[in-house]
């Protein structure tokens, strides 16, 4: 387990966790799955396969690292990281991540046109998807600022983003320099805007809470 030191509300703990070496907090990630089939399936209507209770897809694999705020047994929010070399699958087609999938045409339910030119494949750097939290203030926040360390302890040097025009201004207001990767872009589920941040060395102070969003969505 890797200690995160953003300051975090009482008694909620930031974890990454990555399969199989961690089945043991496997009951967490299922929790995460539940909480995404409720929020993005359930409230938000997105068309996006779902069995007994759980949200999941191709990225959601034994590589794939994720990123919870939790009390041990409740989630309060999370999100899922992928490195953009990364493969899921096998036979005719092998996917990547979700924004170079989508640019490829790979995703029938996602826009082609997120990016300006191909997205990369290489080891620094990552991609965060599917972050969600309902749980109380600045969940939002300590897991992207504990995504942030998680991806410097790893080597890598940018994180790639998928979500809402307003998700790109938030991350601004944290104090990332966020570059959009094209255009704003829409289909039945909303608009989005893919974008990329450059990893920033871990704080090592107390740092004041900047936002109070509870409830900012990924793809």
């Amino acid at each position: 387990m890797i200690e995160f030191r953003a300051p975090k509300p009482e008694n909620v703990l930031l974890e990454a966790i990555t399969l199989p070496g961690r089945v043991d907090r496997y009951h967490l990630i299922a929790e995460f799955l539940r909480m995404r089939k409720r929020v993005f399936v359930d409230e938000k209507a997105w068309p996006l396969f779902y069995a007994d209770g759980l949200e999941f897809e191709q990225y959601d694999t034994f590589d794939t690292t994720y990123i919870l705020a939790h009390d041990g047994k409740k989630v309060f929010g999370g999100a899922r990281l992928r490195r953009t070399d990364m493969r899921a699958g096998a036979g005719s087609i092998a996917y990547s991540y979700m924004i170079r999938d989508a640019f490829l045409g790979l995703l029938p339910n996602m826009p082609k046109n997120l990016c300006y030119s191909e997205p990369p494949m290489d080891s620094q750097t990552w991609e965060l998807t599917r972050l969600v939290a309902t749980g109380g203030p600045n969940i939002v926040e300590q897991v992207l600022v504990a995504a942030n360390e998680y991806i410097y302890q790893a080597g890598g040097s940018r994180c790639l983003f998928l979500g809402s025009p307003a998700f790109l201004r938030m991350a601004k207001r944290l104090g990332w320099e966020p570059a959009p990767l094209g255009d704003v872009v829409g289909n039945n589920d909303g608009r989005f805007v893919a974008f990329g941040c450059g990893i920033r060395k871990p704080i090592t102070g107390p740092k004041a809470p900047i936002s109070n969003t509870v409830s900012v969505f990924t793809g």
